[in-house]
């Protein structure tokens, strides 16, 4: 109790901050929060980003700035800043919820308090950048808001202003946690951060020192002439200081930035998105794909399921696009290899499609009999806009992934929905031959029947290029397949599913029959094998000669592939055969039945060899025998300490650069040719480490004056003595010999020896790396009188 008492009573007594110093941290802290907010620039993206950033800031200095200077308590500094939040938080952060863009309402309040715990997960499972979307800006408001109250307000009050820079720290951080996974100018927006913070510290540290020698003056209340010669010193004294501390700090940043550069990273940054789990997983649902026939059965065939108006002439409404195949499914997404189809996001105001080459579409869509949690489109989305009285439940629950163009609602599509969105249809390729297989990266495939290997290469050349390959593969589909669903009466049977016994059946059966189902997934998986990266899209495909508002029923289901080319677009490519008379099916081929002749048994000779051949007759499809576990463990350890050492040395960098200068300076100091110069140099050999030792030196003494303050933190008047002959070396006629150099320094050794006693071994270790002695050492500046201080 008596504790807190005394550290209030010490807050109410401690001086107010300076004007100067005040501005100072404030313009410093500006700069470290631009430099943190960097990496939440690729979260947002908007207009209402960086005036959010700017008015936060002004306000949470305002608080802060206030409670320096009326001495307000803790917890007074937290109410107000709550307050400012409430009171700004609305126009700032849910612009949609403000009166006339600049008052609070009292629904945004309630939603700007909800967002304040449930906004941080929506943010992490949301397309980037969200700009303004609903309320995905109150997590940037706090995080900047407190950034700048908790930072200034530290700078400003604490006795170790330095831990300020730990609040725009926390900052930075956070966006990254926050922020996609790909890197956003890591190099960049890091060594930014770290140079405005370097700044921010060294200009904390000479503002300490200043004070300091002016509390030694005496003169904080009266500045005159001394005391301007006394900062006039502390600049001279701090500028070595700051030169070496800031040579040091950019040689490491030039070291990691070096390394950054030789060894980028090999992976997606490891952040908060790509660690929630996402509240849409296309695995807890089944294959579109499998549900193909229901679409076909008679009592849906000619139900009316949607109403859409702006089709283009000869498109399609996709629902899914299916990359995973495991011989019996074909499916969105495989959670095994995290496939990034298989990843669905929440969805902003806008995605920017710009990249895509394609027909700007614009679809006005009813739902009827449709239902299901897939929405049906066109192309690449950029923008849906739900409509009616289900408007705000459809849009909270909609989640998209833009690398499979697919769409879905947790809650579902029912009777009654409506909704507008914008897309991008990318443009039909006439030319297959010259297409390139592209680099997409889809899981890998589960099982591949051999009656379909056998068939493509019946279809195509080996030694083709990829493009004439898929489209010979493609016209050998559609020369020996028929089209039959096996659901009329009149229809040869045509057995549903595209599983692996189901695609062996259809190149096994003659003729070939089958539907989209099955063609669109042979197709996939001759692509597959070809080299494209391939994909099964299920979806709607009107009539194309069908105008104005087209109503699409379950008869018009369909299923297609796209392959993606080497330009990184995805061609449609629809490789069901045209419909036309099924010839009956073809008994199979008569066998010959033979008596077969009698074949004389091999001699008997021949058996063993037949039985052991030697080992030498190994084939090259052999694997190769792999490393042996004692060398695989070797090489594996030696990696991990190679890069273990690195870092190592990475870190230490600055330490060590400290250490070979110190040593440099050092054998320089004791090499000198002339014996007065070697004495002079042991003397600032002796002070340097005084003062790296913690000893407070003046700055403008003899050396007498030196060693009194020194002698002061040590016994015996071996510091007097060493003063004494230094001074009859550099100013008495006689001549210096070698020997008393070397006398000079060996009590330069012994005293620093003595520097060292009773100290820990953090202080020794803090004394060894100290950079107080780069600040102190003055050898080239002359007094006033010409002698050499």
């Amino acid at each position: 109790m008596s504790g807190s008492v005394q550290s209030r009573r010490e807050a109410r007594t401690r001086p107010r901050p300076r004007l100067s110093l005040g501005a100072g941290h404030t313009v410093a802290l500006l700069f470290a929060t631009i430099a943190a907010c960097v990496t939440l620039w690729p979260v947002y993206q908007s207009r209402e980003f960086i005036v959010l950033v700017g008015a936060a800031f002004a306000l949470g200095a305002v608080i802060a700035v206030g409670g320096a200077l009326f001495r307000w308590p803790a917890w007074l500094v937290i109410l107000v800043t709550l307050a400012g939040f409430l009171v700004t938080g609305v126009p700032l952060a849910v612009p949609g919820r403000a009166v006339d863009g600049l008052w609070p309402s009292v629904p945004g309040l309630v939603d700007l308090l909800a967002a304040s715990a449930l906004s941080w997960k929506q943010l992490v499972t949301i397309v980037l950048p969200v700009g303004s979307y609903q309320t995905l800006l109150v997590p940037a408001l706090i995080l900047v808001l407190a950034s700048t109250v908790i930072g200034l307000s530290t700078a400003l009050r604490a006795r170790t202003p330095e831990l300020a820079v730990i609040a725009p720290g926390m900052l930075f951080v956070a966006g990254i946690a926050l922020g996609p996974a790909v890197d956003f100018f890591p190099l960049l927006s890091g060594l930014g951060f770290f140079l405005t913070v370097l700044v921010w510290l060294l200009w904390m540290r000479h503002e300490r020192r200043d004070s300091a020698l002016r509390l030694a003056a005496g003169v904080l209340d009266a500045p005159s002439r001394p005391a301007q010669a006394a900062r006039g010193d502390s600049l001279h004294a701090t500028a070595p200081a700051v030169l070496s501390a800031t040579a040091i700090l950019l040689t490491a940043a030039s070291i990691g930035a070096l390394a950054a550069v030789a060894v980028p990273a090999q992976a997606d940054r490891d952040v908060l998105r790509t660690r929630v789990q996402q509240p849409f997983d296309p695995l807890d649902y089944s294959s579109p794909l499998s549900e193909f026939r229901s679409y076909l059965q008679p009592a849906r065939a000619d139900e009316p399921l949607l109403e859409v108006e702006g089709l283009p002439r000869g498109g399609r409404l996709r629902l899914a696009a299916l990359d995973t195949y495991d011989g019996i499914v074909y499916s969105v997404g495989d959670s095994g290899t995290r496939s990034v189809s298989g990843a669905f996001t929440r969805l902003p105001y806008r995605l920017d499609q710009s990249v895509v080459a394609g027909e700007q579409t614009t679809l006005s869509v009813t739902v009827e009999g449709y239902t299901g949690v897939w929405v049906p489109g066109s192309g690449q989305l950029e923008q849906i806009d739900f409509r009616g009285s289900t408007s705000v439940a459809r849009s909270d629950s909609f989640y998209y992934n833009d690398a499979g163009a697919s769409a879905a609602v947790i809650s579902g599509l029912t009777r009654g929905d409506r909704y507008v969105s914008e897309s991008v249809t990318p443009l039909p390729v006439a030319d297959l031959e010259a297409l390139r297989p592209g680099s997409a990266v889809q899981p890998p495939l589960g099982l591949v029947p051999d009656r379909l290997v056998q068939a493509l290469d019946g279809y195509a050349r080996g030694d083709d290029a990829p493009g004439v390959r898929l489209r010979d593969a493609l016209d050998g589909l559609a020369r020996d397949g028929y089209v039959s669903h096996g659901i009329a009466s009149d229809e040869p049977i045509s057995r549903s599913g595209h599983g692996a016994d189901r695609i062996t059946q259809l190149f096994t059966d003659v003729p070939m029959i089958g539907d989209q189902e099955q063609y669109a997934v042979a197709a996939a998986l001759m692509a597959r094998q070809i080299g494209f990266p391939a994909r099964v899209v299920v979806g709607f495909a009107p009539d194309p000669g069908r105008t104005g508002a087209v109503q699409v029923t379950g008869a018009d289901m369909s299923a297609w592939i796209e392959v993606q080319s080497s330009e990184g677009a995805w061609v449609t490519i629809d490789p069901t055969p045209i419909r036309r008379d099924i010839p009956r099916n073809q008994p199979d081929e008569p066998t010959i039945v033979s008596r077969p002749q009698s074949v004389l048994p091999p001699p008997a000779v021949d058996t063993p060899q037949q039985r052991d051949p030697e080992p030498a007759e190994r084939t090259v499809e052999e694997p190769a025998v792999g490393l042996s576990p004692l060398l695989a463990f070797l090489l594996a350890a030696a990696t991990v300490a190679g890069w273990t050492l690195l870092g190592l040395a990475v870190a230490l960098s600055p330490f060590l650069f400290v250490v070979a200068a110190k040593a440099r300076r050092r054998r320089l100091r004791r090499t000198r040719p002339d014996p007065r110069d070697r004495m002079s140099g042991g003397w600032h050999e002796f002070v340097d480490a005084a003062a790296d030792s913690g000893i407070e030196l003046p700055v403008r003494a003899t050396r007498l004056e030196l060693a009194g303050t020194v002698s002061g933190s040590i016994r015996g008047t071996h510091a007097h003595v060493l003063a004494v002959a230094v001074d009859r070396a550099l100013f008495s006629p006689d001549t210096t010999s070698r020997a008393d150099s070397d006398a000079a320094w060996g009590a330069v050794d012994h005293l620093r020896r003595q520097l060292m006693e009773g100290k820990s071994r953090w202080e020794r270790l803090r004394a060894f790396l100290s950079v107080r002695s780069f600040g102190r050492y003055s050898g080239g500046r002359r007094t006033k009188e010409g002698q050499r201080s």
